[in-house]
């Protein structure tokens, strides 16, 4: 890997860090407002696609998108992400079927199937491996931010304007976020042009075997995340809270600080010692939403649920480089990638299936997520070896 000579935290990581903001920021922007939206195109029931079809997308080009960062380079990858969040901004509001929607969120998913692969490879190369979890931290930060900053605007400009204006400022960030990447410098040795061969996948580079442990807690852990985009605008809205993108902004704004001690935590005693903890508090967080009652009791809950990912994800993300191969890093982290995306996309599917529109399940559904948490703490407690990588 051709390597930056630069500080640490130099500027293309800075630069990627405010890529990542933005990139975040334009498709969370849509989500609190999206179950609304396909209820007056006359989908109520088809809440539970919002999400998971999405993931689908993202989970199913993730070997390609692993495949073109390890031969043709991080940036492309991050670039052909950022290209269809704008080309979808700008398709939402055209569409007027159900059957439209449902296609345009299926090509919406390969967005975060590229962009985050390119970014997880690019910091790893430019980042030494005992600062990895600091640097994986900052960078989920940064992403938290724009997490936390997007359904609050987007909620704020669907109410304050229209829907259209939403989705179109939607796209209007994801174009800056593809031209802070194109300022960057490519770190990938020698990348070739993109070829169609380049997209031939055999088996053995779908799946890298090495990031095994990893990907099975965070398929496990991020079940109830995809529950939590799916259910709680609606929950949101029954608890009588008005600007539906609160709760997003009040987990993700939890999780800054929490993201970068607990990278550096991960750093110095260990990943697996950090994931333990994080699982645990998971499960409790998603048993304090099923028992909320008041916009209050689901705020601070969401505080619970934003410390307990933030502690989570930028250790599941160091984990997965530290025992990658640079050779097939584009790989291993499209592997976890995939886990990532199986999850949030069965939370999706399930929690739909399990809700049905009827208020009386919202617990039901909340401690469902709760239950697959449990199963990533005794996971990570009873088969993965307690080592530090």
């Amino acid at each position: 890997m051709a390597e930056l000579k630069t500080r640490v935290y130099g500027l293309q990581f800075g630069l990627l860090c405010l890529s990542s903001f933005l990139f975040f920021a334009s498709f969370n922007m849509i989500i609190p407002e999206l179950p609304n939206y396909i209820t007056q195109l006359g989908g109520a029931e088809y809440k539970g696609l919002i999400i998971s079809l999405f993931t689908l997308t993202a989970g199913l080009s993730r070997p390609f998108s692993g495949q073109l960062a390890d031969k043709m380079g991080r940036i492309p990858v991050m670039l052909i992400g950022g290209t269809v969040c704008i080309l979808c901004g700008f398709l939402y509001p055209v569409t007027g079927s159900v059957a439209a929607f449902l296609l345009l969120r299926l090509v919406h998913g390969f967005s975060t199937g590229f962009t985050p692969t390119g970014t997880a490879a690019y910091v790893a190369d430019i980042i030494p491996m005992e600062r990895r979890g600091e640097a994986t931290g900052l960078l989920g930060l940064a992403g938290s931010l724009g997490m936390a900053a997007g359904p609050a605007m987007g909620a704020s400009i669907a109410n304050s304007f229209s829907l259209d204006a939403m989705f179109y400022s939607s796209s209007a960030a994801a174009f800056l976020s593809v031209a802070v990447v194109a300022r960057m410098h490519e770190t990938l040795d020698n990348p070739n042009r993109f070829r169609m061969g380049l997209l031939k996948i055999s088996r053995k580079e779908i799946f890298e075997p090495r990031v095994l442990d990893p990907s099975i807690v965070m398929m496990l852990t991020v079940v109830s995340f995809g529950i939590i985009l799916t259910i709680i605008p609606d929950f949101s809205e029954h608890l009588g809270i008005q600007n539906k993108g609160l709760f997003f902004t009040s987990f993700t704004l939890s999780s800054l600080a929490i993201r970068f001690l607990a990278g550096r935590a991960s750093d110095k005693f260990g990943r697996i010692r950090v994931l333990k903890i994080s699982s645990g508090l998971l499960v409790v967080a998603m048993g304090l939403v099923g028992l909320a009652d008041t916009a209050t009791e689901l705020l601070l809950a969401a505080a619970v649920f934003g410390v307990a990912v933030g502690m989570n994800s930028p250790t599941v993300f160091a984990w997965t480089i530290d025992l990658s191969h640079p050779e097939h890093r584009g790989r291993a982290m499209a592997t976890m990638y995939i886990a990532l995306e199986a999850g949030i996309g069965f939370g999706a599917l399930s929690s739909g299936w399990i809700y049905a529109n009827d208020p009386t399940r919202f617990s039901l559904v909340f401690w469902t997520g709760g239950v697959f948490a449990l199963l990533g703490f005794l996971y990570l407690n009873f088969i993965v070896k307690d080592r530090k990588y």
